[in-house]
């Protein structure tokens, strides 16, 4: 038999557990081998709970001796479960996922949990640890001989495999996936064909490939299943670069982009009138821009900006170049009322000077869109901003020559390829207020140039950051009031989790209410939230700047797109329930004007990972700082949100928070054999181009090797 063999022919794969376990991405054996664990739990590594310290990250084997469920509403119930073993009782709890966890977690089961130790007087506990329903005997030594399966299920380092709801309840737990794995191992060797070159092998001190296999599902040793993971991850890395180095190359080759031969008068024209002057790190970015707006290539550049370091008025300069060429300019936002932002900004610095630009979103009035299409078709419309609108099919360009994404991450690989196929060969230019740390922006654009903005304008106060308990919110909202009686504004923010939308935007709509009719009523109050139709949000967003409104009460959408710079409080309620990236977004709202501005950030209930964020934020204004601590408490897979594709998902084994030496490695070695041999032609290297084509470029789809 083969790799390519079905699982179906594996004793104790019945037709219910081929459907489930097809469910779940395996299909054929070597689906199954491609299936590592999430975990090992090594005996000599677990710990009794009476012997467990403060702080320390450990793995714990006990029963569940109680559990409990308490609050029903959304964002303030939590389930809890004691663990308890021959020394103690250790307390587990979990704030998310309440109702899974609750059904999940049972009096009786017998649990493996993972996580940090926290200490309350003298009771241990976790909260929202990784945990492992186990079987007898991963608990209890045997005496006397074992089997094969059963070494496999009670060695000294057992793989523990990640599993969903449905996997639990046919049976295929952890257990009954190393025995199916080992079955397969008696009928094939994975890895028998090398998917690296032996130079390779020899210069990076890899273990064969079906070495590594064998190593990463039944580890002899912590050290062959470091070498093991290491080869993987270094393969997994290699390829995904691969992918860069053959984008790279053929964007180098393709000289068949627009050349922008030169900056005329709306450029010139966009400078002298702006009213601030920019910052030389802006100056570097539009410096980088040019260059590769006139080198005939396409350009395929990320700017990356802090909130508030002018990104937007750098791609304005991008754009004004475009229309001095005779081309027009596309610029996409992930949101509606993002996009009605940027649209009135440009309209108010662009018409002026004589550019038409036209609004593009999902939920213009029929008539009002036809003739922004029609205009856009036609070539009367320079500049277009817009939703993932612009990329319907029945929108054209009459000279697309540009295009711009801004917050890229939150666009699919599939959006962006849609947007870039409205015409030949358009320059690219992805925006992200977002600071991404080295590790991602070279794990995931690693085929672009970087710009990075990390100054800040010129007179730019930090903003002072406050975390507070519920209980002293009394004495936030007089600051706020004092701050509106000096002539200034403020925001109130509500969060708006998925999970329970409905009732947060109800939570928020009705403390709007309480608020402007009793502590506030003698206030000019507003409401803003996502629910409400695009003219209701313009109409309230430019009252709120005019000046209009004093306090402006609403939910995430004023996470961006409101750029006001009288304000200069905002208060931010259960703050414990926003991650670290969007605390920051929301903070860039404030201080953006002469004044010095403050942030609040109110707490009802602090867990250890809430704690940790907020003292973040409190301790430091620096994107890219912020970032990098993001992505050590929430993992690599997180930070660019749900929507980006390509190598970031495609990734199973390597972390790119914590594998970047292995990417700089991986990186060099595939950009090398792609100078070397663009097309991957030559003897040594086609063996790379069958595998990269038969195993990756389904997982890798963003390019083609000619």
């Amino acid at each position: 038999m083969t790799g390519a063999t079905s699982i179906a022919y594996l004793k104790g794969v019945g037709t219910k557990k081929g459907a489930i376990l097809r469910e779940a991405g395996m299909v054929t054996l070597d689906d199954l081998f491609d299936y590592f664990p999430r975990r090992y739990l090594d005996r000599s590594a677990m710990k009794s709970i009476s012997s467990l310290a403060d702080g320390e990250t450990v793995t714990v084997v006990g029963t569940v001796i109680k559990t409990q469920l308490d609050g029903d509403s959304p964002g303030r119930a939590r389930f809890k479960a004691w663990l308890g073993d021959q020394t103690g009782v250790l307390e587990l709890t979990w704030f998310r996922g309440v109702r899974y966890f609750s059904r999940s977690v049972v009096q009786g089961d017998s649990l493996a949990v993972h996580g940090k130790v926290s200490y309350f007087g003298h009771h241990a506990q976790m909260q929202h640890p990784d945990y492992d329903r186990l079987t007898p005997d991963l608990i209890e030594s045997r005496n006397g001989e074992c089997s094969d399966f059963e070494l496999y299920n009670t060695g000294k380092i057992i793989p523990l495999y990640p599993t969903n709801e449905a996997m639990k309840q046919a049976g295929l737990g952890s257990k009954s996936l190393r025995t199916l794995i080992a079955r397969a191992f008696e009928l094939c060797t994975p890895g028998k064909e090398e998917n690296l070159t032996s130079s390779m092998l020899a210069d990076n001190n890899l273990l064969p490939l079906a070495e590594a296999y064998r190593e990463m599902h039944f580890p002899s040793s912590h050290e062959q299943l470091a070498r093991a993971r290491y080869r993987m991850k270094w393969t997994e890395l290699f390829y995904a670069q691969l992918l860069f180095a053959l984008r790279h190359s053929e964007i180098r080759r393709n000289r068949a982009a627009v050349k922008f031969t030169h900056s005329g008068e709306v450029t010139q024209k966009l400078y002298a009138t702006l009213p601030f002057a920019l910052t030389e790190a802006q100056k570097t970015a539009v410096r980088e821009i040019y260059r590769d707006l006139r080198s005939g290539s396409p350009m395929n550049r990320l700017l990356q900006g802090d909130v508030g370091s002018g990104k937007t008025i750098v791609a304005m300069f991008a754009m004004a170049l475009a229309v001095d060429n005779g081309l027009q300019a596309a610029f996409m936002a992930p949101t509606e009322i993002l996009a009605v932002q940027h649209y009135l900004v440009m309209k108010r610095l662009f018409n002026p000077l004589g550019l038409q630009v036209g609004l593009v979103t999902g939920r213009q009035r029929k008539k009002e869109r036809q003739e922004v299409l029609a205009a856009l078709g036609s070539g009367e419309l320079h500049i277009a901003v817009g939703t993932h609108a612009m990329i319907e099919p029945g929108v054209s360009y009459a000279t697309l020559g540009l295009v711009i994404i801004d917050e890229q991450h939150r666009f699919g690989v599939l959006q962006r390829k849609a947007f870039q196929e409205k015409a030949i060969h358009p320059h690219v230019l992805l925006m992200t207020a977002t600071p991404i740390p080295r590790t991602l922006t070279m794990g995931v654009f690693g085929d672009l140039d970087v710009s990075v903005i990390r100054q800040m304008p010129v007179g730019r106060i930090p903003v002072r950051t406050i975390v507070r308990s519920e209980e002293e919110k009394g004495k936030v909202y007089d600051f706020l009031r004092a701050e509106i009686a000096k002539g200034r504004q403020g925001y109130i923010v509500y969060p708006l989790v998925e999970e329970s939308e409905k009732m947060d935007l109800k939570a928020a709509v009705e403390s709007y209410q309480e608020l402007s009719s009793t502590l506030f009523a003698d206030l000019r109050s507003g409401l803003i939230h996502g629910q409400l139709s695009p003219d209701e949000k313009e109409s309230v967003m430019e009252q709120f700047r005019r000046g209009e409104i004093d306090l402006l009460v609403g939910t995430t959408v004023i996470e961006v797109g409101v750029d006001v710079p009288n304000a200069t409080v905002m208060v931010i309620e259960h703050a414990e329930r926003f991650g670290l990236a969007q605390l920051h977004q929301l903070r860039g709202r404030v201080g953006r004007g002469e004044h010095r501005s403050t942030c609040f950030l109110l707490y009802a209930k602090m867990s250890a990972d809430a704690r940790e964020r907020l003292s973040a934020m409190e301790s430091t204004t620096d994107g890219f700082l912020i970032s990098e601590i993001d992505a050590k408490i929430r993992g690599a897979g997180n930070i660019l949100g749900k929507e980006q594709s390509g190598t970031l998902s495609g990734l199973r084994v390597a972390d790119l928070n914590k594998d970047f030496d292995i990417m700089q490695s991986a990186r060099a070695a595939a950009f090398r054999i792609v100078e070397e041999d663009g097309q991957l032609r030559s003897a040594e290297h086609v063996m790379i181009r069958e595998c990269y084509v038969r195993q990756y470029h389904d997982r890798f789809t963003l390019a083609d090797i000619g």
